[in-house]
């Protein structure tokens, strides 16, 4: 190959080999360059991501609370309160004196009358001894009569010669002993003629059979009633007077100042749907019951037709008195702190101050304040226990008495689907953050 010919290969060849190493540089430039736009879009990405979490947590930082204000109390309020109707007097009747019933004439329900015969008793002993008192008392009888005319004669010699003082006033003493065995004799008998009268079983006064424990032949006993197969022993009869009822009912603490003469409640029966009775107040005890912190009261209602019976169940409905200018508000609403009670009063930059409150009386579901609150103060409805001094909350409108309901959450967004998922790590590491690169 001549020199001219190496001449006109040599630049060719160079340009062959020159363009393959262009090309990778080329393309080494443009990768280097995406991948210089990736890594800058995925910061920025994080940094949105950060942004983001961070204007969640601050969202989710301010509780929603609902506002409410204290209402004024009414007039008058009711305590429905449960109560036993009881007869206006009730009698169990039970035995004076031992043998077997030898009829009855009264059943259950039965009305009867003072006096009336309610069954009769057979004792052959009390009748012998009956009969062993009256000979004694006859006996009695005899030796006094003996002695007193012995003393007579006596005296009538007293001052001869035939008898002396001390043998008259011997004679007189015994004749005085002799009335007084009389005396005793009488007694006796007068207290087994009362036995005598014991065996006629009868109503103490007007009323209503409401037991009769007893039957045609039962042993019955003097020192209780009918007796069982295990020795023990209950009433023959009981009767009940039911012109009139008695209820008690058992009042809390709170309400006992409202127990006085006047007072009124309305009774209502199961029996009886839609129906009341009016029952007026009686009497107290005038003390409280240490366990359950209540007074026993007792109310009357007249009865005449006889429609209502003792032992009922009844609800009893009192229409209690009350200072208007009370103010009440819910149970709920109220925090207890170791300050006391409290609520949780929002000033208008939406934070938080807690408001110490004296409470009167609890009338259920709401409650009165007498001090510590404004009417025109406007508090949380339901605040949560962990609410504290200067805490800032986002005032939501919801239906007035009523506890707003929890919003529900948001659908999150794909770029936000983290922030909704935020815990409390998460958020702790967000704060960490703010000083210095994003967590991976």
């Amino acid at each position: 190959m001549t020199i001219q010919q190496q001449v006109r290969q040599g630049p060719f060849e160079g340009r062959s080999s020159r363009k393959p190493k262009s090309r990778i540089g080329l393309i080494a430039l443009v990768a280097m360059f995406l991948a210089i736009i990736l890594a800058a879009w995925g910061l920025w990405d994080r940094h949105s991501h950060l942004a983001d979490l961070r204007s969640s947590a601050d969202e989710n930082a301010v509780d929603d609370v609902q506002l409410i204000s204290a209402t004024r109390g009414p007039a008058s309020r009711t305590l429905d309160l449960p109560g036993t109707i009881n007869a206006w007097y009730a009698a169990p009747i039970y035995a004076q004196v031992s043998g077997y019933v030898q009829m009855w004439f009264k059943d259950y329900g039965a009305s009867v009358q003072k006096n009336a015969l309610l069954a009769t008793i057979d004792a052959p002993s009390l009748d012998e001894q009956f009969e062993t008192a009256k000979a004694n008392l006859a006996v009695a009888q005899a030796r006094y009569n003996l002695a007193r005319v012995t003393a007579h004669r006596w005296s009538a010699l007293a001052g001869t010669q035939a008898v002396s003082q001390q043998e008259v006033d011997v004679q007189v003493a015994n004749a005085t002993a002799q009335k007084a065995e009389v005396d005793a004799a009488q007694h006796e008998v007068a207290r087994y003629q009362a036995m005598e009268a014991f065996k006629k079983v009868v109503a103490p006064f007007d009323g209503v059979v409401t037991a009769r424990n007893t039957d045609v032949g039962s042993y019955v006993s003097a020192a209780g009633g009918d007796l069982h197969s295990t020795g023990g022993s209950s009433e023959l009869f009981s009767v009940s007077d039911i012109h009139k009822l008695r209820i008690y009912v058992s009042v809390p603490q709170d309400y006992s100042a409202v127990l006085k003469p006047g007072l009124t409640a309305s009774l209502s029966l199961s029996q009886f749907p839609g129906r009341s009775f009016r029952a007026a107040f009686l009497t107290t005890a005038n003390a409280f019951n240490p366990q359950t912190r209540t007074v026993v009261t007792e109310l009357t209602v007249d009865n005449p037709d006889h429609l209502i019976w003792p032992g009922t169940y009844t609800d009893v409905r009192f229409v209690i008195p009350s200072d208007p200018d009370i103010l009440i508000v819910p149970e709920q609403a109220l925090l207890f702190r170791d300050q006391g009670m409290q609520v949780a009063l929002v000033r208008p930059d939406g934070s938080v101050h807690l408001q110490n409150v004296t409470l009167g009386l609890n009338l259920g579901q709401t409650v009165q304040v007498v001090a510590g609150l404004k009417p025109t103060d406007r508090f949380i409805n339901d605040p949560s226990a962990g609410l504290l001094e200067g805490q800032h909350v986002h005032v939501v409108t919801g239906v007035p008495g009523v506890a707003s309901p929890k919003a529900p959450p948001p659908t999150p967004d794909p770029a936000t689907s983290r922030s909704a998922r935020m815990s409390t790590a998460q958020r702790e590491r967000i704060e960490a953050a703010r000083g210095g690169a994003p967590d991976q």
